[in-house]
């Protein structure tokens, strides 16, 4: 599949791989300030921006997308960079084609199997006629009344679009995402890499805790970890300078 991407910047290559339900604008502040240093290029995956639609979705899919889209541009041995799904998306790229990135930054991903948390979000959209509203003050109404967080609802909002006069139309492909939550959630394939490897944790998420971090160890021997105070599992949106930080000493250096 042909993916839709932005590019700006010049140099070394960093690709950046948004989470679940997102897509590359959430990643516009960053990719400016990135592109200082990097030819830094933003990817919408399948089912997600203004990428195709699929009833097909899967890692191993994703990784074949993203290789099509690396040939295409000729980025060779890029930084690649996955918050939460695209993360693990990161990962499995690095499985499936050992030696090809300079470096791999995962941001508050592990490589286990998770339970099922979306549930809440899931039933917020379920909850949405979009045929029945007529502004996106109503949206953000029912989407209150299920997620507590102003954070959360500000995100699944960026995602409601005006398809035509009076339509208004989700980003995303919530049907097929749904419906493939087991593949997603589940734990990454057992393999060793020896790509230099950073994961970026927020001490207020629950994604990597302390007890997970020996097995990150074994599967990405020459990897680091940094963990930052005050954020959670959007670690990048709620502490954004120490974010930036540690993704420019360690691609840097």
């Amino acid at each position: 599949m042909k993916l839709s991407y932005k590019q700006l910047g010049e140099g070394k290559p960093l690709v950046i791989l948004h989470g679940l339900f997102g897509f590359s604008d959430n990643w516009q502040t960053h990719a400016k300030k990135l592109a200082e240093y990097f030819q830094v290029t933003l990817v919408d995956l399948r089912n997600h921006g203004h990428s195709e639609w699929s009833d097909e979705f899967s890692y191993a899919l994703m990784v074949e997308d993203l290789q099509e889209l690396f040939l295409d541009l000729k980025i060779k041995n890029p930084i690649l960079l996955g918050h939460s799904m695209g993360g693990k998306l990161a990962m499995h790229y690095d499985g499936m084609y050992p030696n090809s990135l300079e470096k791999l930054i995962v941001v508050d991903m592990g490589i286990k199997a998770y339970a099922p948390h979306h549930e809440h979000i899931l039933a917020a959209i379920h909850a949405i006629d979009l045929s029945a509203l007529t502004a996106r003050s109503q949206a953000e109404a029912i989407l209150k009344s299920f997620i507590d967080s102003e954070g959360v609802r500000q995100f699944l909002l960026k995602n409601l679009y005006w398809e035509d006069k009076g339509k208004l139309a989700w980003r995303v492909n919530f049907p097929v995402l749904e419906a493939s939550m087991p593949e997603i959630l589940k734990a990454l394939p057992s393999f060793e890499s020896f790509t230099p490897t950073l994961f970026i944790r927020g001490l207020l998420s629950n994604y990597i805790v302390d007890e997970d971090i020996s097995s990150i160890e074994e599967q990405y021997p020459d990897m680091q970890l940094v963990s930052i105070t005050n954020a959670g599992h959007w670690v990048h949106a709620e502490a954004p300078d120490a974010f930036l930080d540690a993704v420019l000493a360690f691609s840097l250096r």
